[in-house]
């Protein structure tokens, strides 16, 4: 990193248009304005939005800079940031605008502007923050751009961690891990001695798993096609592990819990998993959908008549339905207690191997892939 005038020489993985690989590049990155941090990324997640985006299944700007599981040191602060200070080490979250109706009630996830603070490439005032060439880049991807050796984040998404934490692995608590312990422990609200089914063993998935661990749920069952996930979710805490392909999947789950489940919570976004869920759900259950389709216009079917029935709740989950300020402390609490060990859903690869991480990622080898600049 050098400077150039008033503005920063840097690396990022650029997208250059969609379907395109990442790119290491030398982009620019400007100051800090009042209310943002420039942020030393020490690690990265590579999360299934991020690949969602690259392919063109979500909106963006490009040529631009993806990425927002990261976490650092602060090493610099607009003049109005308070809450943290340059030598900080911080988390990075989605961003948010505190102003709508569900920030005001502490539902950030919900933020009414949502989809303009993350997705819009740029910031409130139109300003991007990343150039290469003269030519301004699509940023400000979810209030931050991490993939990259430094990122401009804003003080609403910045989570100061305490002392000790891992700040290279911390990113994905931003975001992916986030959203499955969130559908857990505050979509859901899973309670203790309840059964709970997860489809989709990712990274995602198996933090759905160990904070079901946490809320001492009595069934816990993980459905992967992958053999080495099912195994890794039994090791994590979950009681059961099925392969959807032995059999009806609705019949496999009441093979385990025979009146159904009380909670289901899907990371797949494939509809006929989907609607295999409904099917094994126990009376008054509850369905969680976390997953993000390939195809924005997938569906799924469901009878008009199934839920009143059943007294069955269906609902979506955005970001675990988590204030990061205050959750992503929580979870780190637990992981200091030994009760949420994330870590070993993470796989370390270096920031310029980025390409071959998410190959590693795609085939499973990897479940969570955290790049380290």
């Amino acid at each position: 990193m050098r400077s150039k005038g008033h503005r920063m020489q840097i690396k990022a993985a650029v997208v250059q248009e969609v379907g395109a690989p990442f790119t290491l590049t030398d982009v620019e990155l400007g100051e800090p304005g009042p209310d943002e941090v420039l942020v030393k990324i020490a690690g990265v997640g590579v999360c299934h939005t991020d690949l969602a985006v690259k392919e063109g299944h979500l909106p963006f700007p490009l040529p631009g800079v993806l990425g927002h599981e990261g976490a650092g040191t602060v090493v610099a602060a607009g003049t109005a940031v308070t809450e943290v200070a340059v030598g900080d080490q911080v988390a990075i979250s989605f961003n948010s605008c505190s102003n709508c109706p569900r920030c005001a009630v502490g539902e950030p996830a919900y933020c009414h502007n949502f989809l303009e603070y993350n997705f819009g490439g740029v910031r409130p005032d139109g300003s991007s923050g990343l150039s290469a060439g003269g030519t301004k880049l699509g940023g400000n991807f979810f209030g931050q751009s991490s993939l990259a050796t430094h990122a401009l984040a804003h003080e609403r998404n910045v989570v100061k961690l305490p002392a000790g934490v891992p700040v290279d692995i911390a990113g994905p608590l931003g975001c992916g891990i986030q959203t499955g312990a969130g559908a857990v422990m505050n979509s859901l609200d899973v309670q203790p001695g309840s059964s709970v089914v997860v489809t989709g063993a990712g990274a995602v998935g198996l933090s759905a798993v160990l904070a079901a661990v946490v809320r001492d749920a009595s069934h816990i069952i993980a459905v992967d096609l992958q053999e080495g996930r099912r195994k890794l979710a039994l090791e994590l805490g979950a009681t059961h592990a099925i392969d959807p392909t032995a059999g009806e999947l609705a019949e496999q789950i009441r093979a385990i819990v025979p009146a159904g489940v009380d909670y289901a919570i899907d990371t797949t976004a494939v509809g006929p998993v989907v609607e295999q869920l409904l099917a094994a759900v126990a009376m008054r259950g509850k369905v969680g959908l976390i997953g993000v389709p390939a195809d924005p216009q997938a569906v799924f079917t469901v009878g008009l008549l199934q839920p009143q029935l059943v007294g069955m709740t269906i609902r979506g989950i955005v970001e675990g339905d988590a204030d990061p300020k205050t959750f992503i402390p929580y979870l780190l609490d637990l992981h200091r207690q030994g009760r949420f060990p994330f870590d070993k859903l993470i796989t370390k690869y270096p920031f310029d191997q980025i390409n071959e991480a998410v190959e590693a990622q795609h085939r499973g080898d990897a479940l969570k892939v955290v790049l380290t600049p």
